[in-house]
Order: structure tokens, then C-alpha cells, then sequence
């Protein structure tokens, strides 16, 4: 059976074919037109219904698998994923429905906020943006193993301990993980599972903050952070950041969001007395540091520094992990590692959202996955290969692109920041320039709650050497363009 879309009408909005389908795929997922768990064509299939090359059918399926719109299954086919689609009421103007709440409001003009999506590149786009994982290179066999044996453990029913805080078994699973890669003493009873971690940030943020509340936020810093803080009426306190880190200060509030492992998105490390400063900080405050431990798994040198929660003995850190970067970007499963006071209250406000912890059959297959060594095999694998990748990015740019950009050290995660060496109204011209030779990276001014320093964020994880090869090229060639 063939699938229908109005192409023709995206072809005149959009130059390019890929871009054409990408758009009108995603609206289709987007209105319900294909709704979650509808099984897409194959990229060779598509590519023949809408007369465009199979590597252009290709790119949009990897656009929406990186934007969480659909998942892939090698062996199985494409998937629209679960939560991607919006009824048309969700997404109707603010006037034609019922009145919302004012936090109601500002989700609804922060989900009405241009996307950023570029038009007009080159038909073979390189995207240096996002932290996309190498799907590819996912033990799909092994993890489809674990699915069966959930599924058959599944039988049993779900259990009283599985309600709103989720599976047990994940929970000592990670528990477990924490204690011997992290140092984190972590308590299975004080874990609570998240549909990924934004989940958790955003019910925290709910939690824990009254309109009007000052809160601590790193600049640059990331910018879900920044807006689940304004959805609640928080007044944001920027606090810079340099090579060591966030800049501790004595800050008049009771709540902090830092990345200590990983500064997001310069990659800072915090050095141990910035960290034992801002331990000091919360418990003369008696306020609470959230700390978002984002990508630090992949780390390929250096040693790296014990988290906050592991340095903190008076309840004050709050410490969220995510699978959604080690594993695949469809399984949505974060977690929160809570302090003995705030469990009771987490899970009674999780609960209002889910009574019954969301993806059960997912969390139990994990638990099997980490806890018989599938995961730490999995990280090790995926460690050599995106630090191979990382070495290869940077030896590239240098090698090439020293006259645009100055690279921030760097030891872990799967991006890399670096500093714009020219003037504002230059890099304009050269992003401009970039996206006509086919190459796309990440303004790091999205990061910014102030204007500062001009930065470029480059993920590369996704992309095997001779695209980063082509890419980082490209981007030279693209500096030529702008002197003729």
C-alpha cells in the first residue's frame, strides 16, 4: 500500500526533495495523519512513489529519527514513535479553545516558536547539528532478546513498587551502574523513572519552583532548562561559565541547574573546588542543585570528576541521568536520583501524569540489559567509536578550518564547542555561505540568556569520517566563496 502525501504542495514551499518529504512527513505525524506505531515504507519504496533519489528518502527519515519523530529497528522498518503525534486541539490557536492557565499559556507560546529549520541547502546535507547516536552500530539483536524476556516476565503483571516511580528492577539496575562508574552511593528507593529526562525536569521545575522564584542557570546553558523554568514563572539568575566551569557566587535562591560532568555546551569539566563551592552554596542556603548529567558517559580521556551527588552528605543534589544518548533516541527513559526528603513528593506529582509508569516493557527490558552487562559492553564499544570520530572532527578542523574557529578542549560527549575567531556580521555571512556548499551546524547563541561570545556547537557522532571529511571541507571552501 502506498503512502499518501501531499507532496507536490511541499515541493513548492521547499527546494529541495528531502526537505519537501521531511516536512510533510512530520506534519502528518504531527496532525495524526500517521499515528504512533504506523510502520513508514522502506527508503528504497518512498524514494520510488515521490521520484527522488534513495539517499534523499534517507535523509529525511534520519532528520525525523534525530528530532524523535519516528524510530528505526534494523531488521524491522521505520516507526512513527510514540508521544510524536498532536491532536488538532492540541495544536489549535490559544482564542478557539478553552481559557489555559498562565503556565498553560507559556508552554503553548514556546511550542508556537519558530523551530530554527533551515531551508535552501545543498542536496547532500551535512548536519554537524544535534547529538545524534550512531544507530547503526546499536545492538538491535541483543536488545530485541531482552524485549522477549520482558515480555514473558510481563506475564507475571505489574507490581505495587512498578506504579509512578517505575520498574524496581531498573531502578536497582541503575542503582547499581551509579555505585560503580560514578561513586554515586544511589539508594534503588530513591530513584524515580522519567519518559526521559526533560520529563523530569520540567515535573521538578513544577515541583519546586512558585512563580516569581529566582533561579540559578548556567549561560550559556541549555535551552529546555531555561524553558520549563520560565513555564513555571521562575526568574532566571544567569551565572557565567569559563574553562573550569560555572563561576560560583553567593546567589539569593533556593534552586540551581548545573552540568558539572560536561558543561552544556561549552564541555567544561567543574573543577572539585567549584563543586565543593557550590555544595557550600546550597547548604547555607538551603537550596536545591539539579544536577543534569546529560552525555558524560562517553568520555575518551582524562579521568573523570565525582559527580555533585556524590560529594553531597546533606541532601541538597538532585542528580538526572538519561538513556536517550547511550542507547537509541526512541527509547525515551530518564531518571532522578532524589534526596530521602523530596522522594515522597516526587512520585506523588508524578503520579497526577502517570499513575502507571509509562514504558514498562522497555524499563524491564533495560533492567535485563544493564544488569547482565549488555550496557556496559555497549558503552564501551560506542566509547571507541565516537572518540575515534571526535579525534578525526578535530584533526580535520584544524588541519582545515584553524582561520574560523577555535576548538574548547575537550575529553568527553558528543559535541564540541568552538569559538567563532571573526566578526558578527562575518559569521552570518559564512553560516549563509556554509548552508549553499550543503553544511549545517549550531549557532551556539540558542544557548545564550545573554549576548556574548560568538560559538559554534559541532556534533559528530552520527557521521562516519569521510562525511565529517566532506563537511569540514566544504566549510573551507565556503570561507573562499565570501573572498571573491
Amino acid at each position: 500500500m502506498e503512502l499518501g502525501l501531499p507532496i507536490d504542495s511541499y515541493l513548492e514551499k521547499y527546494r529541495y526533495k528531502y526537505l519537501a518529504l521531511y516536512h510533510a512527513l512530520r506534519d502528518a505525524i504531527i496532525n495524526g495523519t500517521l499515528p504512533e506505531g504506523t510502520r513508514l515504507p522502506a527508503t528504497r519504496e518512498l524514494a520510488r512513489q515521490y521520484g527522488m533519489s534513495r539517499g534523499s528518502a534517507a535523509q529525511s527519515y534520519d532528520m525525523l529519527l534525530a528530532e524523535g519523530y519516528v524510530n528505526a529497528m534494523t531488521g524491522s522498518g521505520t516507526y512513527v514513535a510514540r508521544g510524536a503525534s498532536l491532536s488538532n486541539k492540541e495544536i489549535e490557536p490559544i482564542n478557539s479553545g478553552p481559557m489555559l492557565s498562565t503556565w498553560g499559556q507559556r508552554v503553548l507560546e514556546m511550542m508556537s516558536s519558530p523551530s530554527g529549520q533551515t531551508e535552501g541547502s545543498a542536496e547532500e546535507l551535512i548536519a554537524f547539528t544535534g547529538e545524534r547516536v550512531a544507530s547503526e552500530n546499536f545492538p538491535y539483536t541483543e536488545w530485541k532478546s531482552f524485549l522477549g524476556h520482558a515480555a514473558n516476565e510481563a506475564k507475571e503483571g505489574i507490581s505495587r513498587e512498578s506504579f509512578s516511580a517505575g520498574h524496581m528492577e531498573l531502578r536497582r539496575a541503575i542503582a547499581g551502574h551509579l555505585r560503580f562508574t560514578r561513586g554515586i552511593q544511589a539508594d534503588a528507593d530513591h530513584i524515580v523513572i522519567f519518559s526521559g529526562s526533560m520529563q523530569g525536569i520540567v515535573l521538578l521545575s513544577q515541583l519546586l519552583i512558585n512563580s516569581g522564584d529566582p533561579v540559578v542557570l548556567e549561560n550559556p546553558g541549555y535551552h529546555g532548562i531555561k524553558n520549563a523554568v520560565q513555564s513555571c514563572g521562575g526568574i532566571i539568575v544567569p551565572a557565567e561559565v569559563d574553562r573550569s566551569g560555572l563561576i560560583p557566587e553567593d546567589w539569593n535562591a533556593k534552586l540551581l541547574f548545573v552540568t558539572p560532568s560536561r558543561q552544556y555546551p561549552t564541555g567544561a569539566v567543574l573543577s572539585l573546588e567549584r563543586r565543593r563551592e557550590l555544595l557550600n552554596w546550597a547548604r547555607i542556603h538551603q537550596a536545591i542543585i539539579i544536577e543534569d548529567d546529560y552525555d558524560s558517559e562517553f568520555r575518551w580521556g582524562g579521568r573523570p570528576m565525582e559527580p555533585l551527588k556524590a560529594l553531597d552528605d546533606g541532601g541538597h543534589v538532585i542528580f538526572i541521568g538519561s538513556f536517550s544518548k547511550t542507547m537509541f533516541l526512541g527509547l525515551r527513559l530518564g531518571y532522578a536520583v532524589l534526596p530521602k526528603a523530596l522522594v515522597k513528593p516526587v512520585i506523588a506529582a508524578k503520579a497526577l501524569y502517570e499513575p502507571v509508569s509509562s514504558s514498562l516493557l522497555e524499563q524491564r527490558a533495560l533492567s535485563l540489559f544493564i544488569s547482565r552487562g549488555a550496557y556496559s559492553r555497549h558503552l564501551r564499544r560506542m566509547t571507541r567509536l565516537y572518540g575515534g570520530r571526535h579525534r578525526f572532527f578535530c584533526s580535520q578542523m584544524e588541519e582545515k578550518a584553524t582561520h574560523l574557529f577555535q576548538l574548547e578542549p575537550g575529553d568527553a560527549g558528543l559535541h564540541v564547542y568552538a569559538k567563532w575567531l571573526h566578526d558578527g556580521e562575518t559569521y552570518e555571512l559564512f553560516k549563509k555561505a556554509a548552508r549553499k556548499r550543503g553544511v549545517e551546524f549550531r549557532d551556539a547563541a540558542v544557548y545564550r540568556l545573554s549576548p556574548g561570545s560568538l560559538a559554534a556547537c559541532f556534533g559528530f557522532s552520527h557521521l562516519n569520517e569521510e562525511q565529517i571529511a566532506r563537511g569540514v571541507s566544504r566549510m573551507a571552501l565556503a570561507w573562499e566563496d565570501m573572498q571573491k
